[in-house]
């Protein structure tokens, strides 16, 4: 609607300018009759503007009208909203997906949230609890599946990457953000991580798309 009333706005002044144009035209060339300012197809009575108008003003109006009630805008998405533990699944009660052998499987970090479509959910960094070196991390999407019970909905982010992840996040907007660091090649101390990349997952299509960044190398 507001389209509209921009159209009969546009009609307006072009009326405007093709009665000033014709009265300049009749001005500068032949001689009007008298009492007539310009030509008869130009002359426009102010009743005609008082109508214009009233026009718009009723469209703009009526549009504005549409807006909701209340006047505050409706985000097009809900928002992602911070969970208590107690809230989100628990991750002690999932079996999570790493191939740890006769190791225990040890949350490094868990992430309560209420994402954009308005499920309880945990995200968590998991790794093998080894006894030596830098265990990489898994990020794994926790959700209740049948019955209440916590299951694992996706993995974010592979053990295979050999990253370890110092920090993640839930965004306002139902995005999950993170930190990680990783090693070059086998060759690089483990003590000493020569990649870092900040993350983030959104939610695209029924699935999770990740993109990163590079991101300044700090010591672990």
């Amino acid at each position: 609607m507001l389209a509209h009333a921009d159209q009969l706005l546009e009609l307006w002044r072009g009326r405007l300018v093709e009665t000033a144009v014709g009265t300049t035209t009749a001005t500068a060339g032949q001689p009007t009759p008298r009492g007539r300012s310009g030509p008869g197809h130009a002359r426009t009575a102010p009743w005609h503007w008082a109508l214009a108008l009233a026009g718009c003003c009723a469209v703009v109006g009526a549009a504005l009208a549409a807006s909701p009630a209340t006047g505050t805008p409706v985000p097009a998405h809900p928002t992602a909203t911070s969970l208590a533990a107690s809230a989100g699944p628990d991750p002690a009660q999932v079996q999570l997906p790493l191939d740890c052998g006769p190791f225990p499987v040890r949350t490094a970090l868990s992430v309560p949230a209420r994402l954009g479509d308005g499920r309880a959910a945990t995200v968590v960094a998991a790794h093998c609890a080894t006894e030596t070196g830098t265990p990489p991390d898994a990020v794994l999407l926790l959700g209740f599946g049948p019955g209440g019970r916590p299951e694992v909905v996706t993995t974010l982010l592979p053990e295979r990457e050999n990253l370890t992840v110092s920090r993640i996040a839930v965004r306002s907007d139902g995005a999950i953000t993170g930190h990680a660091q990783g090693y070059s090649s086998e060759d690089v101390p483990r003590f000493r991580p020569d990649i870092s990349i900040d993350l983030t997952w959104t939610h695209k299509g029924g699935g999770w798309e990740r993109s990163q960044t590079a991101a300044p190398v700090s010591a672990v």
